[in-house]
């Protein structure tokens, strides 16, 4: 077994209307960043998985964002997987 680091990233579909993302495009335009068009929301994680292979780390995260991370319904979500080295 390895111990794999996965990086997820969770925002919502582009036809949803994001509250939060609309707050701080007023926020920063507010502090004179007027040039900040949109500005979308979202979650990132990191979780650390032991899995036997890389591709089987995957599969995990791949169920988990599909089971509670993400709402599928309302958000997208992708991730990166990578191995730790271990000294």
């Amino acid at each position: 077994m390895a111990m794999f680091l996965a990086r997820v990233y969770v925002t919502l579909k582009p036809a949803v209307n994001d509250p939060p993302g609309l707050t701080i495009r007023g926020g920063l335009h507010s502090l004179g960043f007027k040039s900040v068009e949109s500005v979308r929301a979202g979650k990132y994680m990191e979780i650390k998985v032991d899995a036997g292979s890389q591709a089987d780390a995957e599969a995990q995260v791949t169920e988990m964002c599909q089971k509670l991370l993400a709402n599928p319904v309302i958000e997208d979500f992708r991730f990166t997987v990578e191995e730790l080295v271990t000294a």
